[in-house]
């Protein structure tokens, strides 16, 4: 099994940034979402939709969240999608792993992504990945930014 780790240095405090990463509303503003859901606790799920019509999503993830830890860690899995495209092009037992740890400048957002299959059917998709963290910290950065002014 292949992952990814992304990780970068945000302007907020680790509470601040957990916050972000489980708050609704939140959840909403950095990452896109047209609505999301989160009952958060061990035990507790991760849903959010995106795409202009709420009866008819382009994308839903959900997952159940395995650690919940504020504010260092968040671990999602047993994932669920929904795709309009369709589903995923293979067989996999993903993991997100979220974890901050307090750093001169705020704080180190750290995302590992893991279960990705070691064979090609796989190598878009986590290309696709790499790239879309990229952009979604983009996005979190000026979200947390926001929030500073606010």
């Amino acid at each position: 099994m292949r992952r990814h780790l992304h990780e970068e240095v945000f302007p907020a405090p680790p509470e601040t940034v957990f916050r972000a990463l489980h708050t609704p509303s939140s959840v909403r503003s950095w990452w896109g979402a047209r609505s999301a859901i989160v009952i958060p606790g061990p035990g507790g799920y991760w849903s959010a939709a995106w795409g202009e019509h709420e009866d008819s999503p382009d994308y839903v993830t959900c997952a159940r969240i395995l650690r919940f830890d504020p504010p260092r860690s968040l671990v999602l899995a047993d994932y669920r999608y929904l795709a309009r495209s369709g589903g995923l092009p293979f067989e996999a037992n993903m993991q997100t792993a979220f974890e901050t740890q307090p750093h001169p400048e705020g704080c180190v957002l750290r995302v590992v992504q893991d279960g990705f299959p070691d064979g090609p059917e796989a190598d878009a998709f986590l290309a696709a990945c790499k790239t879309g963290w990229r952009d979604t910290f983009a996005s979190m950065r000026s979200f947390l930014l926001h929030q500073g002014r606010t």
